[in-house]
C-alpha cells in the first residue's frame, strides 16, 4: 500500500471516530449515520478496525468510541426478516447475518454456524458447526472455532488459537470503556470453558476443560505461590479446583467453592496437549 492511501485511509478512520464519539442519541439521529456504519462494518471485517487493541509493552487498550458505534447500530436498527438456510430469522436489519467469500480463505464447514456483519475472521479460521461469531468480534489467523462455540462481541482472539467444543467467549459491549474478553496468541482453551467479563488469557496458556473466569474470579498459582485476578498469565497451564467455603456452616459440612488452579507452565517443548495432560495427571 502506498503511503498516499495509507494516509487516506487513516484520515477516513480518524473521521468515522469523530462521528462515533458522541452521545449516541445524537449519532443515531444524523443523517449520516447509515453511510458512517456501513463504513464501520467494513473496517471491523477487514481488521482495521478493533475493540481493543494491544499496546507495545503487552496490556490492551480499549477502543471506547468503536463500541459506542457497535450499540448505536443496535439502538438504530430495525427488526426484519432476513433469509437463512433454515428458514427466516428476523434480527436488526443494522447487523445481518455475513456473507463470506472463498479468497477470504476461511473454512466455514456446513451445519448451522452464523457470523453476524462486523465480525473478522482472519485467513485461516476454521468454524465448526453450530457456532456463533458476534459483531466486534476479532478472530485471527489459523484459530479454531469448534462446535457449539460462542464468540461473544468484542471478543478479541489471536492467532493459532483453539477454541474447544463448548468453549463461551462473553460478549464485553457495555459499558463503553469496558475491556473485552482478550485470549492471546496460540492459546488452548479447553471444552466447556467460560471466559467472560473482560478477563484475559496471555500468549500460549492452556485452559482445562470446565474453567470459569471472569475478571474477578480468584485464580491460585501453585507453582508462584500468588492469587491473580481477571489474567491468566503467559504459558500457564490451569484446571479446575476447588476451596474451602467460608463461615461455620460450609465447615460444618465440608463445603467447597470452585478455583482456578495454576499447576504449572509451559516450556517451548510441550505442546498445549502436552502440558494439559500432565498437569492433569500432577493434580490428580
Amino acid at each position: 500500500m502506498s503511503p498516499v492511501s495509507t494516509a487516506i485511509e487513516t484520515i477516513q478512520r480518524l473521521e468515522l471516530a469523530a462521528f462515533f464519539d458522541r452521545e449516541t442519541a445524537a449519532i443515531v439521529a444524523d443523517p449520516a449515520w447509515p453511510e458512517h456504519h456501513a463504513a464501520l462494518l467494513t473496517e471491523l471485517e477487514a481488521g482495521t478496525l478493533r475493540a481493543a487493541l494491544p499496546r507495545p509493552g503487552g496490556g490492551w487498550e480499549t477502543q471506547a468510541w468503536v463500541k459506542t458505534a457497535i450499540l448505536a447500530g443496535f439502538r438504530a436498527g430495525r427488526v426484519c426478516e432476513q433469509p437463512g438456510l433454515a428458514g427466516p430469522a428476523f434480527d436488526k436489519d443494522s447487523y445481518p447475518a455475513r456473507r463470506l467469500r472463498l479468497e477470504e480463505g476461511i473454512r466455514l464447514v456446513p451445519g448451522g454456524s452464523a457470523i453476524r456483519r462486523g465480525a473478522h475472521l482472519a485467513a485461516g479460521v476454521v468454524v465448526m458447526p453450530p457456532a456463533y461469531v458476534n459483531v466486534g468480534a476479532f478472530v485471527d489467523e489459523g484459530t479454531m472455532v469448534d462446535s457449539h462455540v460462542l464468540v461473544g462481541s468484542c471478543a478479541q482472539i489471536g492467532k493459532r488459537v483453539h477454541l474447544s467444543a463448548g468453549v463461551q467467549i462473553g460478549g464485553v459491549l457495555e459499558p463503553a470503556g469496558a475491556r473485552p474478553v482478550i485470549v492471546e496468541d496460540e492459546a488452548f482453551v479447553g471444552g466447556l470453558c467460560g471466559l467472560f467479563e473482560g478477563v484475559v488469557v496471555r500468549r500460549r496458556a492452556v485452559i482445562g476443560a470446565g474453567v470459569l473466569l471472569t475478571s474477578r474470579s480468584p485464580i491460585f498459582d501453585l507453582v508462584r505461590g500468588t492469587e491473580l485476578r481477571g489474567e491468566v498469565p503467559e504459558n500457564a497451564v490451569v484446571v479446575p479446583g476447588s476451596r474451602p467455603a467460608g463461615g461455620a456452616f460450609a465447615v460444618a459440612h465440608g463445603l467447597q467453592v470452585a478455583a482456578a488452579v495454576i499447576v504449572k507452565y509451559r516450556d517451548d517443548r510441550t505442546d498445549a496437549a502436552t502440558a494439559l495432560e500432565s498437569a492433569l495427571r500432577e493434580a490428580a
